[in-house]
C-alpha cells in the first residue's frame, strides 16, 4: 500500500497537500488552484441538510454603534457615524458537535455577526478562541474530517476516537498554539454572553483616500469572562445541555441584554514583514503590548429571533460579504473561507440564501441573477437580464466608486510553499507561561484525559510538541501520562 498515493479526483496525483498555490510564499491563492477548490467544493457539500460545521447555535438581534468616526483608518460607513445604530444579527455555536449535541462541551465557538448596513451586509464570522488550528485552507477538509465521528463507527472524537484527532494534531504542529486555548477552561462555557470573540484572521481597512492598514478584530463581553472547569463542563452536559442557548434566550426574553464592545489592533502594512511572526498567519496572536486595543463601539443584542429556524438555521454568514472600507488580507486560510462560506450556504440552504428575510440586505439589490432554485426575488426588468445594455436605459448599471481603493503590487513565482516567517511553538509557550498555577493545572489535566484515550506513538508525538514548546509543559503531560 505505499504506492497509495494522494490524487484528485480525476485521478491527478496530488504533490502538496498542505500548501495553496500563491503568488509567492505569502502571496494571494489562485483560482487556478483546482485542487484547493476541489477539495473545498466537495467538503461543502459533504453534509445535508445540517451545516458540516457551527451546526449547533443560537442567536440573537441587536444593533451596532461606533463610539466616534474611524474615517482616518477605514471609509466603511458603519464605523463612521456615533448616532447611528446599525441593525445586526448574532449567531453564536459550537463548531464540531451536531445539532443535538450539549452547549458545554469542548470545543471552539463560532462567534458571527451580521450588519445589516447602508452600503450591504458585512459579516464578521470568527470565533471565540483568537487562533485557529490551521494556517491554510487547504487543510480545512482534513482537520474537520479529523475531527468528526469516524466514518466507519460513527463515534465522534470526544469519547473513544480520539486517536483520529490527536493523530491529526500530532502531525500539524502548527495546531499546538490552539491547543493551549482550547484545552485550557477557555474551551468549555456556559454562557454566550461571557465569552469573547475574534475575527481570528487578519482583514484590511481602508481609507477615503486609499490607504491601507491590518486590523484584527475583538469582541469583549461587557459581563466580563466566565469559563468553567470539564467536570462542571461534563456534568452541565448530561444536566442542562441547552444551558448557554437558554441564558442567552432568557436573559433577553425578560428584558436583559447581552453587550460587547468591538476593538481592534492595527498594524502599518509596511510593518508586516518586520515582526518575528507572519501576521497573517491565523495560528499567532499579535501581542497587544506591541499592538494595543483600540476601543471602537459596542454591540446590544436585545431581541430575540420569533422563529428559529427561519432566523438561527437559515442563517448564512461568509467572510466574502464586505463592504467599501473593508478588504481581504493574503492569509490563506481567509482566502480558502471566502469562497468556501458562500458556496456551502448555496447548497445547504439553496442558490437564493440571500432573498431569505434573515439573510436578505436592508438595502435593494439591483443585478441580473434571475434563475435558481427558489427563486422569488421581485424583478421586473422586462426582457433584459444582462449589463451594459440599451434595451432598459442601462439599468441597472455600475455604480460610482467610493473613496479610493487600495493599490497592491503582487509579483512573483507560482508556488505551493510554506511560509518561512513562522514558527510553531514559541508562542504555544509564551501561552503556557502566562497561564495562572491553576489555569496550567487545569491545562495539563485536560489534555492527558483527553490524550490518554489515543494511541501510544501519538500520545509521544504530542509530547515532543508540548516540549518543545515549553519543557516544563511537555515534562508535566508525559508525567501524567506514565509515559
Amino acid at each position: 500500500m505505499k504506492d497509495k498515493h494522494l490524487t484528485t479526483n480525476q485521478g491527478v496525483p496530488v504533490t502538496d497537500n498542505q500548501n495553496s498555490l500563491t503568488v509567492g510564499e505569502r502571496g494571494p491563492v489562485l483560482l487556478q488552484d483546482v485542487h484547493l477548490i476541489e477539495k473545498l467544493a466537495h467538503f461543502d457539500r459533504e453534509r445535508i441538510p445540517e451545516r458540516v460545521v457551527h451546526a449547533r447555535g443560537a442567536g440573537a438581534h441587536g444593533y451596532f454603534q461606533v463610539y466616534k468616526s474611524m474615517a482616518k483608518y477605514t471609509c466603511a460607513k458603519i464605523f463612521q457615524d456615533p448616532a447611528k445604530q446599525t441593525p445586526v444579527f448574532v449567531r453564536f455555536s459550537t463548531v464540531v458537535g451536531a445539532r443535538g449535541s450539549a452547549d458545554t462541551v469542548r470545543d471552539p465557538r463560532g462567534f458571527a455577526v451580521k450588519f445589516y448596513t447602508e452600503d450591504g451586509n458585512y459579516d464578521l464570522v470568527g470565533n471565540n478562541l483568537p487562533v485557529f488550528f490551521i494556517r491554510d485552507a487547504i487543510k480545512f477538509p482534513d482537520m474537520v474530517h479529523a475531527f468528526k465521528p469516524a466514518p466507519d463507527t460513527n463515534i465522534p472524537t470526544s469519547s473513544s476516537a480520539n486517536s483520529r484527532f490527536w493523530d491529526f494534531i500530532s502531525l500539524t504542529p502548527e495546531s499546538i498554539h490552539m491547543i493551549t486555548w482550547l484545552f485550557s477552561d477557555r474551551g468549555t462555557v456556559k454562557s454566550y454572553r461571557k465569552m469573547e470573540g475574534f475575527g481570528v484572521n487578519t482583514y484590511t481597512w481602508v481609507n477615503a483616500e486609499g490607504k491601507a492598514i491590518y486590523v484584527k478584530y475583538h469582541w469583549k463581553p461587557k459581563t466580563g469572562i466566565e469559563t468553567i472547569d470539564r467536570h462542571e463542563a461534563s456534568r452541565l452536559a448530561g444536566e442542562d445541555p441547552d444551558i448557554a442557548t437558554r441564558d442567552l434566550y432568557d436573559t433577553i426574553a425578560s428584558g436583559g441584554t447581552a453587550e460587547f464592545e468591538l476593538n481592534i489592533q492595527m498594524m502599518e502594512i509596511a510593518d508586516e514583514l518586520k515582526q518575528r511572526f507572519d501576521p497573517l498567519d491565523p495560528t499567532k496572536t499579535w501581542p497587544e503590548d506591541k499592538f494595543p486595543l483600540m476601543p471602537v463601539g459596542k454591540m446590544v443584542l436585545n431581541r430575540n429571533p420569533e422563529n428559529y429556524f427561519a432566523e438561527v438555521e437559515q442563517a448564512a454568514f461568509c467572510p466574502a460579504s464586505i463592504v467599501p472600507g473593508i478588504e481581504f488580507s493574503a492569509d490563506k486560510l481567509l482566502q480558502g473561507r471566502v469562497f468556501s462560506y458562500a458556496d456551502t450556504q448555496r447548497y445547504r440552504v439553496g442558490t437564493n440564501y440571500l432573498q431569505l428575510p434573515i439573510n436578505r440586505p436592508l438595502v435593494p439589490v439591483n443585478n441580473n441573477q434571475r434563475d435558481g432554485d427558489m427563486q422569488y426575488g421581485p424583478y421586473g426588468g422586462g426582457t433584459v437580464n444582462y449589463e451594459p445594455n440599451t434595451l432598459a436605459g442601462g439599468i441597472p448599471n455600475e455604480a460610482p466608486l467610493t473613496g479610493t481603493p487600495a493599490v497592491y503590487h503582487v509579483e512573483d513565482n507560482i508556488v505551493r510553499k510554506k511560509i518561512t516567517l513562522t514558527d510553531d511553538y514559541t508562542q504555544a509557550g509564551e501561552r503556557y507561561r502566562s497561564l495562572s498555577k491553576m489555569d496550567q493545572d487545569h491545562l495539563v489535566d485536560n489534555i492527558v484525559d483527553s490524550l490518554g484515550k489515543a494511541d501510544k506513538p501519538i500520545q509521544q508525538r504530542m509530547v515532543d510538541h508540548f516540549t518543545k514548546a515549553d519543557p516544563e509543559f511537555g515534562k508535566r503531560v508525559a508525567r501524567g501520562l506514565k509515559l
